[in-house]
């Protein structure tokens, strides 16, 4: 592994173990047994560390939502996409707020945008079948939506130190919202 690789490592580990707000070069430059000089000719400052990190985890989302096996059927695609991302959240809260603080603070990721935009693809997918409900972007937004609020529920456990919420309460999320965008079979339009 190379040096700017596994600063980027440490970087991630100490993101994991700490949070965002307590995130700190010297921690990086201790794990990645660098020093503070080495690690800012790769990255500038602590910020542009902070950075490359956050663009990092967003690419490992990603690598795993690709890395998946996507069903051919459009509902079974998009509950699974769903799954994939809530489940990084669930794994990796600590990670998953700072990727969604840097999105809040209007950090452009093209890591993300691919994430939403295959997202919208299994959406485009159902529709051309006439298996949505509502419009595409009505049901994109609300897919994106309800998979945030079931990743923020792990993210909030955590900081109350509050156990994980229950299985059932996450896929009582998905499943509401898969019901309002989609056509019930039994029922048609």
């Amino acid at each position: 592994m190379n040096t700017y690789d596994k600063i980027l490592a440490a970087a991630l580990k100490v993101l994991e173990e700490e949070g965002g707000a307590q995130f700190s070069t010297r921690a990086v430059t201790t794990i990645a047994q660098v020093t503070a000089p080495t690690l800012y000719h790769h990255f500038g400052n602590a910020d542009g560390l902070l950075s490359a990190a956050i663009v990092e985890a967003f690419k490992q989302l990603f690598e795993s939502k690709i890395a998946a096996v996507e069903s051919t059927i459009p509902e079974v695609a998009l509950r699974q996409g769903w799954d994939d991302y809530v489940r990084f959240a669930a794994a990796r809260p600590r990670i998953y707020a700072a990727m969604m603080g840097r999105l809040l603070e209007g950090a452009h990721i093209e890591a993300a945008d691919q994430s939403h935009q295959a997202l919208v693809r299994n959406i485009q997918r159902a529709d051309a079948e006439g298996k949505l409900a509502v419009s595409a972007r009505a049901a994109a937004d609300l897919v994106w939506a309800s998979a945030n609020t079931a990743s923020w529920l792990y993210v909030t456990a955590q900081i109350r130190k509050a156990p994980q919420p229950e299985p059932d309460v996450i896929d009582l999320i998905r499943e509401s919202v898969m019901q309002i965008i989609l056509i019930d079979p039994k029922v048609g339009r």
